[in-house]
């Protein structure tokens, strides 16, 4: 081979090379757009109300389907909110980087892709559970959207509560999609996720407290104050500790769930005490910390336990 046609391959090789690192960097930011470590929790959630209260799990075609489409719902839910917020999003440090104020992305590509994932979790939903379930995750959608992101986001401090509903709706769309219907099971685990959200995203709202306000959202701390702002979050997590017993209380699982909610509700008022008599950012991203810890390990816990009855 000539040292031309060296040269050639070679630069072949090199264009190829930097179109698949592209394409694989816009993969990476229309995933971006999905909120994903977000998206994780939120899944974590879903699985428990599939057995709870139902004679053993669903059909595999069912749980996929609600993990799958609840999955796109919250994915695309996720892009819509960037698209929305995309200049917001470009006065915060956090958020700086996201590909839309970054224009890696353009907006229209973003709206496209989340309406576009959106229907596909509904169309998803419609296929392999129950209309109960697919309206539960039609409100879902419209919620985040139009209820939090374009509504009460910008206008209200009480902005993390009212997009909780939407936040804590994979437990109802996995109860629903059963046999159509919500049961108390699947109320009860909606209500801890609704309950933990706020105190969980408040730590965050504390330790970024700047940034929001650079945005000009109305967040917690700076319409009440730091101080206030804990106390409701500690008013909240004493609420969440009896409420993550009830599936105690009820029979559905050991003492070892007990301890295990307990233990990490114990843990997640402490570190709200602590920011409390701290007042720093570090101890708000301890609180932070806890209640993923918290809720994590309630709701693998529940799915273990789960699992281990229908042996």
């Amino acid at each position: 081979m000539s040292s031309s046609d060296s040269s050639h391959a070679l630069s072949n090789l090199f264009v190829a090379s930097n179109r698949s690192s592209n394409l694989r960097d816009r993969v990476n930011d229309f995933i971006g757009l999905t909120r994903p470590r977000v998206l994780v929790l939120v899944l974590l959630t879903a699985p428990p109300a599939f057995a709870m209260g139902h004679e053993g799990w669903p059909s595999f075609l069912t749980m996929f389907g609600v993990v799958l489409g609840a999955a796109l719902i919250g994915a695309g839910s996720g892009a819509i909110n960037a698209w929305w917020e995309r200049e917001l999003d470009g006065l915060m440090e956090r958020t700086q980087d996201r590909p839309l104020p970054s224009k890696r992305l353009t907006p229209t590509e973003a709206l496209l892709f989340g309406i576009g994932v959106s229907l596909a979790g509904l169309i998803t939903l419609h296929f392999t559970t129950t209309p109960m379930a697919t309206a539960i995750g039609a409100y879902t959608l419209l919620h985040y959207i139009v209820v939090y992101t374009i509504w009460a986001k910008p206008r209200s401090p009480q902005n993390i509560v009212i997009g909780g509903i939407a936040g804590a709706a994979a437990p109802l769309i996995a109860d629903a999609a059963v046999d159509g219907r919500v049961g108390v099971w699947g109320l009860v685990l909606f209500a801890i996720v609704f309950i933990w959200q706020p105190p969980h995203f408040w730590a965050i709202t504390l330790y970024r407290k700047r940034e929001y306000e650079a945005a000009g959202f109305p967040m917690m701390p700076s319409v009440v104050g730091n101080g206030p702002t804990r106390q409701r979050s500690l008013a909240y997590a004493i609420l969440l500790l009896p409420v993550m017993l009830l599936p105690w209380f009820g029979g559905v699982f050991s003492g070892f769930y007990a301890a295990t909610a307990l233990g990490g509700g114990s843990l997640f008022i402490y570190r709200i005490v602590q920011s409390m008599r701290e007042d720093t950012d570090q101890a708000d991203r301890q609180v932070f910390r806890a209640s993923l810890l918290c809720l994590g390990a309630l709701f693998l816990e529940m799915i273990l336990e789960l699992c281990l009855q229908t042996l």
